[in-house]
């Protein structure tokens, strides 16, 4: 059995590529920044004396991770057409994706917070500092230090996991594989090309987050700490 390739056709096509390249890394961006902040808030949240406040968070991070993000994207997509809410695809991949990485977010941060010991926070009381003082120096900031390398991690993956919102034709970049393989009928080359396109997106993710921990993390790069 011969195998022929023939990427002649495929790469005639690189713009096209490129733009959905493009937009993967703008979705990942996006759930990124937004996935962040709601991981922040939702450890904070699951820390909390409140026990409402607590539960609802734990609600969400067990109902996200528990469930498959194709099925969370199918409920973001057809639960807001339902109620007469018009986006675009784009915008609706970008929401299932903040979801879906908020909730893996908030546990790794979770764990983050408890790996603070408590005699440093008793000590930040001590020095009659304010709980947002507290929170912010003593408490989120390490914890963000100590977690940085799993949470960067966690973010290339969705990266690739984004591949999946091609489902309610996201224009990104498996979603211009499938129209390009379906145009040129070279399925093997297509995605041959779309693998290398995102080992080396991720490693342009892990540049910049490996660039980003040296500047938010000098006490890391002084003691030669992974990031």
């Amino acid at each position: 059995m011969n195998l022929n390739l023939d990427f002649a056709a495929i790469l005639e096509r690189w713009p096209v590529f490129l733009d959905g390249a493009l937009l993967t890394l703008e979705l990942a961006f996006i759930a990124t920044v937004l996935g962040a902040l709601i991981g922040a808030l939702g450890a904070i949240g699951r820390r909390s004396s409140h026990p409402l406040i607590a539960r609802i968070c734990g609600i969400y991070v067990e109902s996200i991770r528990n469930t498959p993000l194709l099925v969370q994207i199918f409920l973001v997509y057809f639960g807001l057409a339902s109620l007469g809410m018009k986006f675009s695809a784009f915008t609706v991949a970008a929401a299932a994706l903040t979801i879906n990485v908020g909730a893996y977010t908030t546990e790794i941060m979770r764990a983050g917070f408890d790996s603070i010991p408590r005699g440093q926070i008793e000590a930040a009381e001590g020095l009659a500092l304010s709980r947002p003082q507290i929170y912010w120096h003593v408490v989120l900031w390490p914890a963000i230090e100590k977690v940085y390398p799993a949470l960067t991690s966690q973010f290339v993956l969705l990266m690739l996991a984004s591949s999946v919102t091609s489902q309610i034709s996201a224009e990104e970049l498996t979603a211009v594989a499938n129209y390009v393989q379906s145009d040129t009928y070279r399925a093997f080359e297509t995605y041959i090309l779309v693998a290398i396109a995102y080992v080396f997106l991720s490693l342009i993710m892990r540049a910049g987050f490996w660039l980003l921990g040296l500047v938010l993390f000098p006490r890391r790069r002084r003691l030669g700490t992974p990031l």
